[in-house]
């Protein structure tokens, strides 16, 4: 389920702040990522691509391939993207729902260098800190926001910071 009028609310959230950036693409992975990077994309006037876990049939052979665990499935997934969809000239904003390890939104950072785009900023809606992705991502030299940052988490209770 995805209320929509939150999601406008991140997507106009993450906008705000990375907006002077000159972005020209919204980079996410399926499926839970595309309602924000969506509504990111809707308030920045770019356009959006997604990193698909399955090939189609109509994505060329030729594709940009990187590995990253799935918590759902409890597997590493392939994430592809299109060399069509992503280029060098393209200024990329990485929109996620979750920030925790940091994994998945390194794969999608190493997509970006592949296709020898410029990660502009990463955004996330939610970010663990605990579980330490952010430290890896600006480790990197990337810019991260998170909107809602949760410190720890019990069986009883969320802290957040």
């Amino acid at each position: 389920q995805v209320d929509p009028a939150f999601m406008l609310a991140v997507g106009g959230a993450l906008a705000a702040h990375f907006g002077a950036m000159e972005i020209t693409k919204v980079l996410t992975v399926e499926i839970s990522g595309i309602a924000p990077a969506l509504t990111t994309a809707l308030a920045l006037g770019v356009k959006i691509v997604y990193g698909r876990k399955t090939k189609p049939i109509t994505m060329p052979t030729q594709v940009y391939v990187q590995s990253a665990p799935s918590h759902t499935k409890g597997r590493d997934v392939q994430i592809m993207v299109s060399p069509e969809f992503l280029t060098a000239a393209d200024r990329v904003l990485i929109v996620d729902d979750f920030l925790a390890s940091g994994a998945t939104i390194i794969a999608l950072t190493k997509l970006a260098q592949d296709a020898s785009a410029t990660v502009v900023g990463i955004g996330t809606v939610i970010e663990k800190s605990f579980e330490g992705g952010r430290a890896k991502l600006e480790a990197l030299g990337y810019p991260v926001r998170s909107l809602v940052v949760i410190e720890r988490m019990t069986d009883h209770e969320i802290i957040f910071a």
